[in-house]
Formats: structure tokens, sequence, C-alpha cells
């Protein structure tokens, strides 16, 4: 029987205390050397005086960010950006064709696939179940998958990358040879009970990036919830948050009409195949106004509490220098004095996604793609500066390429 869950929008709460990753029991994950080493700031406090875009004063950064998005897609950029300011959409624009070959372009309707992205939602799916008492992140995963073949492992491994499992894209190919059809998480899972592949390093030592970590937790969302994640996902998330253009992908199902067709740098059709099935860590598509909505519901504490934000904002690995991290579900970039923008990238196949949140300021940046160009990852860096007036100077650095999922 599945069990019957109640989703309560509580009064927007706009402040947000950022700490680091902890526990409940009072244990700390890691503790924080100094790893700064006078690392360039790459963004700063955004304040906008021209919220109000009638005004001329925006006419002209519209006018820039026009020139700056023409550029873009005469090096082959076709997508979709939205830029959002305390709740208040200052740019939203669409380029190129969702589907070439039916001459279907890009709308505000067209979901497009996350990628990577899509950890962001799936950390907040456990989160939510953590929050409500459903499970606990600092338990061990074999207490929800049977037959999972590691020792030690806990969600809130899988959450921050610290678990050490050995990425599912990179082993797959040597215990089965069948790579075109698609397989879901329950067979990626018991493909692994079978085989038992290394594990990269000892649980909770250090950060290791590995899709395998949001696959299993799509699994344990649907072990705890009794309910498939797609479903979970739009009954407690997308329906509630108003995400009306947002679904997980299911091979068996195909894609809506309206979605994006996923395309390689030459317009080649990217074909289905077997981790097309898999989903949590990849596999939801939506638009840049539902991803709005998402960005704009932590502000309003729709889906989580500010204490459950401290925890999925903690960055929980320190043993390299540098003002980047991850937290729980999140990438994050954390300066000396407190700052942080948190974001995640995405890429599969020719699918390109940037979401980008400058939280302390409400600030936040969306850009989609279905047809690979690893420029799209210097849009976000660029549009701030637009933005902001070219609000970095060089005594701060250039703008940074960040490119990772």
């Amino acid at each position: 029987m599945r069990r019957i869950f109640h989703f309560v929008f509580s009064v927007p709460v706009l402040s947000i205390c950022l700490v680091a990753c902890h526990s409940d029991r009072g244990q700390v994950a890691a503790s924080p050397p100094p790893r700064f080493h006078e690392e360039p700031r790459k963004f700063g406090v955004v304040s906008l005086p021209y919220s109000d875009t009638t005004k001329p004063q925006w006419q002209e950064i519209r006018s820039r960010l026009d020139s700056f998005y023409g550029a873009q897609v005469r090096a082959g950029f076709n997508g979709s950006v939205l830029i959002g300011y305390k709740g208040q959409i200052l740019y939203e624009r669409y380029y190129g064709t969702a589907n070439r070959e039916q001459g279907i372009p890009w709308s505000s309707a067209t979901p497009s696939q996350l990628a990577s992205t899509s950890k962001t939602f799936t950390g907040a799916a456990i989160l939510y179940l953590y929050e409500k008492k459903y499970l606990d992140i600092d338990a061990p995963v074999s207490q929800f998958i049977k037959g999972f073949p590691y020792e030690g492992i806990t969600l809130r491994m899988l959450l921050s990358h610290r678990s050490g499992l050995p990425d599912y894209l990179h082993w797959y190919g040597k215990y089965r040879k069948d790579n075109k059809t698609p397989i879901n998480n329950e067979q990626m899972l018991a493909l692994m009970a079978a085989n038992k592949p290394k594990l990269e390093f000892k649980p909770g030592t250090r950060f290791h990036y590995s899709n395998s970590n949001y696959a299993t937790l799509a699994r344990v969302i649907e072990v705890v919830t009794e309910t498939p994640y797609a479903e979970f996902m739009q009954d407690y998330i997308f329906k509630p948050l108003g995400m009306n253009n947002t679904f997980v992908f299911d091979p068996a199902k195909g894609f809506p009409a309206n979605a994006t067709v996923s395309y390689k740098y030459n317009w080649s059709r990217e074909p289905v195949m077997f981790a097309d099935g898999i989903y949590g860590d990849k596999g939801i598509y939506s638009t840049v106004q539902d991803m709005y909505r998402w960005d704009q519901s932590f502000y309003q504490n729709k889906l989580l509490s500010n204490n459950t934000m401290e925890l999925a904002y903690g960055p929980c690995s320190f043993e390299k220098p540098g003002v980047r991290n991850y937290g729980l579900g999140w990438r994050m970039l954390c300066y000396p004095d407190g700052y942080k923008v948190i974001y995640h990238n995405g890429w599969w196949h020719g699918n390109n996604t940037c979401f980008y949140r400058f939280i302390k300021d409400n600030f936040t940046v969306i850009v989609l793609g279905n047809k690979y160009a690893s420029s799209i990852y210097r849009q976000p860096q660029a549009l701030y500066k637009i933005v902001n007036g070219n609000a970095i100077d060089s005594s701060h650095g250039s703008v940074e390429n960040m490119t990772e999922e």
C-alpha cells in the first residue's frame, strides 16, 4: 500500500541562515580548515536599481542582453534563457528550434532535459522525506535497498557525493553488452549488487561526483514512499509548485509532442540508450519558467523549511582548496566573506543546462539548451556581468567557466 503524504505550503520566509554540512546527531561531516587562499571573487552582491523593466535604464540592459544572445545564436546556441530578480522576470528569450525536423520553435511551454540539474530535485525530495521524518539521511543505504552491496554508505554520503560509489556510466559496459535498451534504477542496482564494482575510495573520506549516488537516491524515494519516482515528483513537487510543463522522462512512454529533441553539435539526433531509463541523476524535463518557480519556492518555504535548507546549502567537502564545494544536492561557490552562489549545471546527450542562484539577493539565471554547445556554461557569468553593469572590476579577476555537470 502506498504511503499518503501531506504537502503543506507554509508562510513565506526570506531569510536563510547558511551553515556547514552537519547532522542532527552533532557529528561533523568534515572539519573545514582555511581553503580560500585569496582566490579572486568571481561574483559579488547583486543590487539592481532598475527592477522596473519599463525604465530606460533597463531598456539599455535588455539591448545589451539581446546583442549578447545574437552572438551566441550565431555561434550555435539553441535554447532558452530567463533572468529573475526578487520574484520578477527581468529577461526571457527563446532561440531556435525544439524539433528541427518538424520546424517546432522553442517556446515558454517547451520542456527540455535538465540533465544533472535534475539532482536538485532528487536531493530536495530526499530532504523533504527527512524533514517529515520518513527517513534518516544518516541511515545506511542498505536499510532501504535490499541487497545493496556496500557497507558504511549513508544517504548523506550519496547526497554529498562522498560515498565512493563508482559511476554506473563507467562500469555498466563491463557487465552487460546491450547498451541500447533502456534499463531502470532497480535494474541498475541489481546489476551493481550482482557484480559489486570496486568503490572509488573508502566511504566518507572525500568528494567524487558520481551519477550512481542520485540514481540510488531515486530508488530510495520509491522504496520509502511505495510510489514510482516520476509519480512522487509529480504529486509532491511539480504539481503543487505549478510546474505544469515538468516531468520525468520514461522511455516506455516516449516524449510528449512539445518536448525538445536532443541534438549533437551538428544537428544529428542523440539516440536513446541504456542510461536514458535511469532517473534521479538526470531525466527531468522542464522549462525556464517552471525552473524559476522551483527557484522561488525555496524563498517561500513551499517545500522545505529554513533548517532543512541550511543542510542543503552547507558545504560538505574540504579536501581541496578553493571556493567550489558541494552540499546536499547543490554545487556552490563559498567565498571567504560568507557570500554564496548556489548552482547546478547539467550535460546529457545534446542537452546543456545552467541554473545559478544568488540566494542572498534572490537573483537567478537559468539557461537551457538542446543542441550541444559547451559555451553555454560561460553564459551565466556573462549575464551576471551585463545585468550588474560590469560589476566585477579588474581587481576581481575574469569570469570563470564552470563546465561540471
